[in-house]
């Protein structure tokens, strides 16, 4: 497993390893990441199975929150059993086509995930202010064309990055110290120019990741200051509890995913573990909590 520095050769398998540095912990590493896995498969199916079978609950919020449960069990199933093959059976190799296709499906799901997200913060707006023109406002055809842009931007904007790893020769190493395969690793261990990976990979988080951030932040101010012009006390409390777990999600969501690439921006001061467990808590969390979105709709006294 030792990793080939030739000059000339371009890798054509990796070696994951994990968490680095911690190879003694993971058994005790696998437990946290088997039971988020266990918990986020079996939530998320029955949620998708229930919102599908039951025609009530064909609505514009639960539509939404299907879609957020899709992404999820793509997001935790394409990386959590590979991190526990890792922790039990030490089987962290992988193909390099298989690694770009990891890379393409974790960030374009990740990005679907961040438009999902913002239009439930949209959902949740409308829901609050004009409760009575709900069902107009956002109709299935206008649910449809939501779903199929989100789907479009996400999908259109990461499939560049294919093309732009496939370019490269790998002869720096074949260790990947990390639980998946991740953009930003894959050009660290490049012995190619990567100035264009680096500018694409700011690209797309300056023109949706940041985007969605702001527009969230500006949604749930708007929000927010609807729900104190409420006048009735018990509507008010009502109209914060629903957007609480979905706020919670968000700053859990966004924070990681953050804190993550500024890790990786500042890697020869951090921790490698660290970068690991920065990686997980928005694999691993965020499908967790999406069935804590299902609740109820402020009634009419909701309503400005």
């Amino acid at each position: 497993m030792a990793a080939l520095n030739h000059t000339g050769v371009s890798h054509t398998v990796f070696h994951l390893l994990g968490f680095p540095s911690l190879e003694e912990q993971h058994v005790w590493i696998s437990i946290p990441f088997f039971i988020s896995y266990v918990i986020a498969l079996l939530g998320n199916s029955l949620l998708i199975f229930i919102i599908l079978t039951k025609r009530s609950l064909h609505e514009p919020m639960y539509l939404f929150l299907c879609m957020l449960a899709g992404a999820d069990l793509v997001l935790s199933t394409c990386t959590v059993p590979q991190a526990l093959a890792i922790f039990w059976f030490h089987a962290g190799e992988i193909s390099l086509n298989r690694c770009i296709s990891q890379v393409f499906f974790l960030s374009s799901t990740f990005m679907s995930e961040s438009g999902i997200l913002l239009v439930m913060a949209f959902d949740h707006y409308i829901a609050i202010c004009y409760l009575l023109r709900y069902t107009t406002i956002l109709t299935h055809k206008l649910i449809g064309k939501i779903g199929v842009t989100i789907f479009l931007r996400s999908y259109g904007t990461i499939f560049p990055i294919i093309f732009l790893l496939k370019r490269l020769s790998f002869c720096k190493s074949n260790i990947l110290p990390n639980t998946a395969c991740k953009h930003i690793v894959l050009a660290h261990i490049s012995c190619d120019d990567t100035q264009v990976n680096i500018w694409y990979g700011v690209f797309v988080l300056m023109s949706t990741l940041v985007i969605d951030v702001v527009l969230n932040f500006i949604s749930y101010v708007l929000i927010l200051r609807a729900v104190f012009h409420i006048p009735s006390r018990d509507a008010r409390h009502k109209a914060l509890n629903i957007c609480g777990s979905h706020v919670c999600v968000i700053i859990l969501f966004y924070a990681a995913g953050i804190f993550s690439v500024l890790t990786q921006r500042f890697e020869h001061h951090i921790s490698p573990h660290i970068h690991v467990l920065l990686a997980s808590v928005y694999i691993l969390a965020p499908p967790m909590l999406t069935p804590s979105f299902t609740g109820s709709r402020p009634n009419k006294s909701g309503t400005r």
